[in-house]
């Protein structure tokens, strides 16, 4: 249920029915003024009105008009799905706000009534940016817009009991562009929020300074953890061969082991990088200060300043003029400490103790792409693929601390292999295209669609794991790390893989998955990306939410401990490091999941959650101790039984 606070003389309300939508049009008022507000307050919220009672004017016939303009303003950064409830039923969007400010925000009307386009990866496919809010655009469906009966909104298990204000909704052929209406700037001179606040928010450099010397002196009283020299469990033997490999040992527990011979589970976080960029041009009133200038080498700022980085600016001001180096020893100190042991994108070290890595590898296109997959049937495709190999992996061959390396990220094609080949085909003359078409002169159906997609993938693979042990036969070669739940015949390409590696956005992955996957691949599985998120600081909670910063330190032991419970696992990585910028990455995406905070201050109640799996890792794996088994609370409404139920992507 959704309390609502309609003008007096709009109080009609919809069911979902098409009799009580069609009963509600014919009562609803001929006018309209004032502001419809809706307050979501139970787990699956929602609330529906017609167009006459958001205005009058508007037509049932969409077809002429390109863009749904709207002034609205939330009271929260969660996420919330615009509906449109037409005729054939309800098609819907997730529209992630900006919290507390009054915005127009121009929805193009593409997103409603066309399918997913042609991007590189599933997050270039999702997220589309918007410059007074971001849109995710897999789930809800699409279709026409000929006869629209109304709009509706729908929050899932908020926080908080947060407000949707509409005050205008009208259409346009052309782009009114976006806007903030009231509330600039949104973004202090430290990277946060204005609108908002939370314990432990800075106030003045004098505050920051005084928080970092704090966690200088902290981690400088940290105890050593007890493991070997590559972060493995120190009282643990197996055969060392200076580098990174895997072991099924007793009761067929899978396991890396490490460089000198100690197993090995991998805790690991992704996206670890001193720079952290959102776009400014176009968008200056948003920002207090932009700044153009930075302490030391290195510009993070963008080129001409189109974007900035405020967290490298942070990192400026608090080492001075080496801060690339002192962030990369102060990070590499924060991993030891917390029991973390696997970096992603990076190679840390403090005082000569480095911190294992691993590596995504990219480069295999030879020309034009289709959802990221290249024409695998050029000439010189080889040839360019064994180059880029080299490129990347020859100079870390001799690297012990590498674990191993990715060779992509989560394709977005499968599922979608007719929509694959319809753009192919309208593309460019290329020697796929050609082999695809001399394919379909013996028929076109979308069986074989689909398997002309699977075998041009299988080659792509093909191609490049022959490549990478050429480039470097030392390092694990950990697969692409698939996204969502991929069919099994895809699943089955993933020969020629030392690890299988997959990315999974819930509360925990099902054991009885796990175990389908295990049946498929027979290989150790590396879970690549995972993360819990809080919708606040301005910022959205990311795929898969919890309620406070205590509740999402309870979701990462409930996660990290389930995976290690099952032995094919190897390892979990959290994405990522660092929160996203208030503003949004280059896609919109703004979602609070980081370890660490634009200011560069850690989150204490995930480190400290982390701190005590990281301590019963070896003891969970190997069957001896029960995993952690406390479900997060997602809300202060209610918590679902799985993370699907948070309006997670299917696509996820």
């Amino acid at each position: 249920m959704i309390e609502s606070h309609p003008h007096p003389r709009a109080r009609s309300s919809l069911t979902t029915g098409l009799i009580a939508w069609s009963l509600a049009l014919c009562f609803a008022s001929s006018a309209w003024s004032g502001t419809e507000t809706a307050v979501f307050n139970s787990p699956v919220s929602e609330h529906e009105w017609t167009l006459s009672q958001l205005n009058p004017a508007l037509p049932s016939d969409w077809d002429a008009y390109d863009f749904l303009v709207l002034e609205f303003r939330a009271s929260s950064s969660q996420r919330f799905e615009l509906g449109l409830r037409t005729s054939r039923g309800l098609i819907s969007k997730k529209i992630h706000p900006f919290a507390n400010v009054w915005v127009r925000a121009s929805v193009p009307l593409r997103f409603f009534r066309q399918g997913l386009g042609d991007g590189v990866d599933l997050a270039a496919t999702v997220n589309q940016p918007r410059n007074s809010y971001w849109i995710n655009i897999e789930g809800g469906g699409n279709g026409p817009t000929d006869a629209v009966l109304g709009l509706s909104a729908v929050m899932r298990y908020p926080v908080g009991s947060p407000t949707l204000e509409i005050r205008s909704v009208t259409l346009s052929k052309t782009d009114p562009g976006d806007a903030i209406l009231d509330g600039n700037p949104l973004v202090d001179e430290f990277g946060q929020y204005t609108h908002a606040d939370w314990p432990g928010k800075a106030h003045s450099a004098a505050e920051l300074r005084e928080a970092w010397a704090a966690e200088d002196a902290a981690l400088a009283s940290q105890p050593i953890p007890s493991e070997s020299a590559f972060g493995g469990f120190e009282n643990t033997h197996a055969r060392a061969t200076g580098f990174f490999r895997v072991e099924k040992k007793v009761g067929g527990r899978w396991w890396l082991v490490t460089p000198d011979g100690h197993l090995f589970y991998s805790a690991g976080v992704n996206g670890v990088g001193p720079v952290s960029s959102t776009r400014t041009a176009g968008r200056e009133a948003m920002f207090s200060v932009i700044p153009t200038s930075i302490v030391g080498p290195g510009n993070p700022l963008g080129p001409v300043f189109q974007q900035t980085s405020f967290y490298s600016v942070n990192l400026g001001m608090r080492y001075g003029a080496d801060w690339q180096e002192r962030w990369a020893e102060e990070t590499a100190r924060r991993f030891s400490a917390w029991g973390l042991n696997t970096a992603g994108g990076t190679r840390l070290s403090e005082n000569g103790q480095h911190v294992p890595y691993v590596l995504m590898l990219r480069d295999w296109q030879t020309g034009p792409a289709i959802m990221g997959l290249p024409d695998v049937y050029a000439g010189n495709f080889e040839g360019l693929v064994q180059a880029a190999a080299y490129r990347q992996l020859a100079p870390r061959a001799g690297d012990p601390w590498m674990v191993g390396y990715f060779i992509g990220n989560e394709p977005p094609w499968p599922g979608r292999e007719g929509q694959f080949v319809d753009l192919l085909l309208s593309g460019p003359a290329t020697q796929v295209q050609a082999r695809l078409k001399a394919w379909l002169a013996g028929g076109d159906t979308p069986e074989r669609r689909k398997q002309f997609v699977l075998d041009a993938f299988s080659h792509y693979l093909a191609v490049i794991n022959v490549a990478v042990k050429r480039a470097d036969p030392n390092h694990l070669n950990l697969g692409i790390r698939f996204g969502g739940s991929p069919p099994d015949d895809v699943i089955r390409l993933a020969r020629g893989f030392d690890v299988y590696s997959f990315n999974k956005y819930r509360y925990a992955v099902p054991s009885g998955y796990l175990d389908h996957l295990y049946s498929l691949v027979g290989l150790p599985m590396l879970i690549g990306e995972f993360h819990i998120g809080v919708p606040g600081r301005g910022m959205a909670p990311g795929l898969v939410q919890a309620m406070n910063q205590a509740e999402r330190g309870v979701a990462y032991r409930y996660y990290v401990e389930q995976a290690a419970s099952h032995p094919a696992v190897i390892g979990t990585h959290w994405f990522a490091w660092l929160d996203e910028p208030v503003t949004g990455r280059s896609d919109g995406e703004n979602y609070n999941i980081g370890w660490i905070d634009v200011t560069d201050r850690p989150y204490p109640e995930l480190v400290e959650a982390a701190k005590a799996t990281h301590a019963r890792l070896y003891g969970v794996h190997s069957g001896k101790v029960a995993p952690f088994n406390q479900i997060p609370r997602a809300s202060d409404v209610g918590t679902p039984a799985d993370a699907s139920q948070l309006g997670v992507p299917a696509i996820q």
